[in-house]
């Protein structure tokens, strides 16, 4: 079989491990990986200030050829740094909401997924055992359909009692569907609203809770859309941009509400992402792959590592006085 692949054109080669070979690593993931029991960094720890900058930068800032720049030290944008905090995203098993933990990682948070699958994707995998051994914390999974409101609750406030702290929340859970008015059912109309506004405030509020039980304050960060904020032509999805309208008035409510206790809230609203399901939907439309990138100004379309930054920006303290605002990033689409 290797010699095979081996001697096969790129291109076979590619399609046979990408059909099989997937799989099969997953499966090896499972095998000597425990995705509830992962593999551990540095805990969480009120109060550590952030990590002095590396004895490399001293070097850098004398040669002229190497980057003196070193992110989230106590010399670079210190509030960047999330080395003592813990941050929860939901629907964070793969897609954007992995994404976003994998950025939280890296900016030091201890982070807990939690989504409703059984097992998370085989990348999550990849994400869990950096987060141990290359950035020094801990990514967690917790499996939870955020419908059910009082399992929900219960985990929050296990992780909360367990670490401590509750500082941040991603909520990144979310479903999609494409029907038009005149033929939506009402079951279907109301799971797409369960789901993503009314999850989306059980999720918050259980996390708000435990933000003032500990008295720290908070910082949340909703996944909106633009389709919240314009009926996007030729894309028939009333009830879903209904929904994300929906989150974009709740996290205005929100922060009123709770800013007294120092949470913050706030959205994010991505354009079009060329995610593995939308990688799908090219196969059945394949004109909306040309469509879509000349509706924005940018004329492209955007992938989940561009919004990486936002993630963070938000639940750092580099957005310390920023809260019921939206940040759209859609490459201009809603601005023409």
């Amino acid at each position: 079989m290797t010699s095979l692949l081996r001697t096969a054109p790129r291109a076979l080669r590619t399609a046979t491990l990408t059909s099989r070979a997937i799989p099969l690593i997953h499966q090896q993931f499972r095998l000597k990986h425990d995705h509830l029991n992962p593999p551990e960094g540095n805990p969480a720890v009120t109060g550590r200030s952030p990590p002095e900058p590396p004895r490399e930068e001293a070097i850098a800032l004398k040669n002229n050829t190497l980057s003196g720049s070193y992110l989230g030290t106590t010399r670079r944008l210190p509030e960047f740094n999330l080395n003592d905090k813990v941050v929860l995203v939901t629907g964070a098993a793969r897609g954007l909401g992995l994404v976003q933990s994998e950025a939280l990682l890296e900016a030091g948070a201890t982070v807990y997924a939690l989504d409703r699958l059984e097992e998370p994707s085989a990348d999550f995998y990849r994400v869990q055992k950096r987060a141990a051994e290359e950035l020094g914390t801990t990514l967690h999974y917790r499996q939870i359909d955020v419908r059910d409101v009082p399992q929900l609750n219960e985990i929050i406030q296990s992780i909360s009692e367990s670490q401590g702290k509750m500082d941040g929340l991603i909520t990144a859970a979310g479903i999609q569907q494409e029907t038009s008015a005149l033929d939506y059912s009402q079951k279907d109309a109301n799971m797409m609203l369960e789901v993503n506004v009314t999850g989306t405030l059980m999720a918050a509020q259980a996390v708000a809770k435990e933000m003032i039980r500990h008295g720290r304050g908070g910082s949340i960060a909703m996944i909106a859309s633009m389709s919240g904020s314009v009926a996007n032509k030729g894309l028939i999805c009333p009830v879903y941009n209904a929904s994300k309208a929906g989150v974009l008035q709740l996290a205005r409510n929100l922060a009123m509400e709770w800013g007294i206790h120092g949470i913050r809230v706030n959205t994010i609203s991505p354009g079009y992402i060329v995610t593995a399901m939308v990688e799908e939907l090219f196969i059945k439309y394949p004109e909306r792959r040309h469509d879509w990138p000349t509706q924005n100004m940018l004329g492209k379309l955007s992938q989940p590592g561009e919004y990486r930054g936002a993630g963070v920006f938000l639940i750092s303290d580099a957005s310390s006085f920023m809260t019921g605002s939206d940040l759209k990033i859609d490459g201009g689409h809603t601005a023409w």
